[in-house]
């Protein structure tokens, strides 16, 4: 497989917005399809290089053009689990989930699995909708530019706590701040600055851009 700049996974939600996902599909990016993502793909007049799926959401005809790999009805993981695994194993280092968020609570929790299970297999993993950008953030430094005045939350996630902080202005400063699973901080903070740098100095969280 020619190597390309970055993977765009396009998923199942039936909460689509279509013009906003065609503006994130850039020329030269491999683009997979997650079951009836591949309905998305066509209503956009895209043509995907692979097809993932058990076809159990979507029944039509695949382009004789697109790499098909048929999954069984019956397993335990989802089609974008598959297609996150097919972008570790091929070595793609960036990776958009699109349209996988919405609609069932259910599927948009295992796509934020799936952001985890990217970004543990060192992979630069967002999932883009038109209301905001989710990351998993392990443990680390994360720097963030040019977002002065949006809004952001961080929120543990697959863990108890998460010790968080910021360097940089922000409009609720944080110093080893512990987010707790159970309690309802880290929500709706604001860049204050040009540059931000956040710490997880423990734990494991999601960060939430609104655009």
């Amino acid at each position: 497989m020619a190597k390309k700049v970055r993977a765009v996974i396009i998923c199942g939600s039936p909460e689509c917005d279509l013009e906003f996902i065609k503006s994130f599909i850039n020329r030269g990016d491999y683009i997979i399809c997650a079951d009836s993502g591949y309905n998305i793909a066509l209503s956009l007049g895209v043509k995907p290089d692979l097809f993932v799926g058990d076809f159990d959401s979507y029944s039509g005809d695949v382009d004789t053009e697109t790499e098909v790999v048929k999954l069984n009805t019956h397993k335990d993981d989802t089609d974008s689990m598959h297609c996150a695994e097919f972008c570790v194993k091929n070595g793609f280092n960036e990776v958009v989930l699109l349209n996988a968020a919405g609609a069932r609570l259910d599927h948009t929790i295992a796509n934020l699995s799936v952001l985890k299970y990217l970004a543990l297999n060192g992979v630069n993993a967002k999932i883009e909708t038109a209301g905001e950008t989710v990351q998993f953030l392990p443990q680390g430094e994360y720097t963030y530019s040019n977002l002065n005045g949006k809004t952001f939350s961080a929120i543990p996630f697959g863990c108890d706590k998460a010790v968080i902080s910021y360097e940089g202005e922000v409009e609720y400063p944080a110093e080893n701040l512990t987010l707790d699973s159970s309690l309802v901080i880290g929500v709706s903070n604001i860049f204050r600055s040009d540059k931000v740098r956040v710490k997880i100095l423990s734990g494991e969280a999601l960060l939430i851009l609104n655009h």
